[in-house]
């Protein structure tokens, strides 16, 4: 065998090791809180109307006022980057699974990859003292990205395809959950009665509400491009608030953040019974 072959053979077995799979399984415990927190948060909103912030700055605020914050902040980054290893890992080796190194599903990873490595740089750039990268709102940013994709040649086209993109996913997020396709990841057989009961619970709520919330920032980001105006862009917060205004009222945000909630408990129940 080459040394290029040697060392690609070497590659494989670390990505199949216990170093890239403790990663995943830290990664799905980082997102976990990280939802958890902006559940919470969400619920607050619905009830009490307060000016919290139910995004990424948000949670990652609460963390930092706790008496552990720092060491917390740094964990949450460390657990990011480590699921960011993970879907590199599934990149460019395959996923665990009969299918999991066909083109679209390495494609996937690759866009995950970017996803948990952005995220995760942001998160330990705020525990480092870089307030202004982890934190912030999520409306803002999302107003001046759309404001800058607007401004480009064709920029309606460009907000419009992210928009879609983000309206896609959230179907597909919720679709998923509603059929129940995790059960394919999870070590299914070794799992009690009541494990799956509470991973079925908590999965096809957490997926829904993370669905509706993806599913409301991309008709928001369509409204942009037809509109040609980033004001009309909306992040994760502003999606979030907006289910306030439907005829179902505070109530169905509150739902929607019940969601959230049960999300960040089904990445707990991930990072226990995935196949990684």
């Amino acid at each position: 065998m080459t040394t290029a072959g040697s060392s690609w053979a070497a590659a494989r077995r670390a990505a199949r090791g216990d170093v890239v799979r403790g990663g995943a399984r830290a990664g799905f415990a980082a997102r976990g809180v990280l939802y958890l927190l902006i559940g919470i948060l969400a619920v607050r909103i619905g009830l009490t109307g307060t000016n919290e912030q139910a995004d990424r700055g948000g949670a990652l605020a609460e963390v930092a006022a706790t008496p552990f914050g720092a060491v917390l902040l740094w964990a949450l980054g460390i657990g990011l980057a480590g699921m960011a290893l993970w879907r590199l890992s599934e990149a460019l080796f395959g996923a665990a699974g009969p299918d999991g190194g066909g083109a679209g599903k390495r494609a996937l990873s690759g866009a995950r990859f970017v996803f948990y490595g952005v995220s995760s740089f942001l998160v330990l750039a705020f525990a480092v003292g870089d307030r202004g990268s982890g934190a912030g709102s999520t409306d803002r940013q999302s107003q001046d990205v759309t404001g800058h994709l607007l401004g480009l040649p064709g920029g309606q086209w460009w907000v419009g395809a992210a928009a879609a993109g983000f309206l896609g996913a959230g179907v597909w997020t919720a679709g998923r959950a509603v059929l129940r396709t995790y059960r394919k990841h999870l070590v299914w057989d070794r799992m009690s009665k009541p494990q799956r009961r509470f991973m079925d619970v908590t999965g096809i709520a957490g997926g829904v509400g993370r669905g509706l919330v993806f599913g409301a920032i991309g008709s928001f980001g369509l409204k942009a491009a037809i509109a040609f105006d980033p004001k009309e862009s909306k992040g994760m917060d502003d999606a979030i608030r907006s289910f306030a205004q439907t005829p179902a009222g505070p109530w169905l945000l509150v739902a929607v953040a019940v969601g959230l909630v049960l999300f960040g408990v089904f990445s707990f129940g991930q990072a226990k019974w995935r196949d990684v």
